[in-house]
């Protein structure tokens, strides 16, 4: 059941980002190019599920002590910023920047086909799988390992 509803979940998701015209590289580029042909479409998009998400999230959140598929929330608890997390986040920012895909449009967007997406996602996977495997520096410097 869980898994049926990670599928609805994501097909929902991925009817979205269509819909919305997100899986469109030129459309994430244009809104990127504050200074040349700006679309501030997609920040309507991401507002519009902020809209929409943090109400049912505080509801949810609220009236249930755990989600219906699994033991707890999981809910991020840390606030500290590491240099891990800096350069994850400006590596993913360039590669959206370059490629005008991050992970959800680019697997929506690929049976289009198109080359820029039969470019970015082996790349992208090969990323997710690096990231994996590369040890936290933090960690081995204190002699531990992970």
């Amino acid at each position: 059941m869980k898994q049926l509803f990670a599928l609805l979940s994501g097909l929902l998701f991925g009817a979205g980002l269509i819909l919305s015209g997100m899986s469109d590289p030129a459309k994430v580029l244009n809104f990127l190019d504050i200074f040349g042909s700006w679309d501030p479409s997609l920040a309507f998009v991401m507002g519009g599920a902020i809209l929409v998400t943090a109400p049912g999230y505080a509801l949810l959140t609220r009236a249930r002590s755990r989600p219906l598929f699994d033991t707890a929330f999981r809910i991020p608890t840390r606030r500290d910023l590491d240099a891990r997390l800096i350069s994850g986040a400006v590596i993913f920012g360039v590669g959206w920047g370059l490629g005008g895909f991050c992970p959800g449009p680019a697997l929506t967007a690929l049976p289009l086909a198109a080359s820029g997406t039969l470019i970015f996602v082996p790349f992208m996977l090969a990323g997710m799988w690096a990231a994996r495997r590369v040890p936290d520096l933090s960690l081995t410097a204190k002699g531990a390992t992970r």
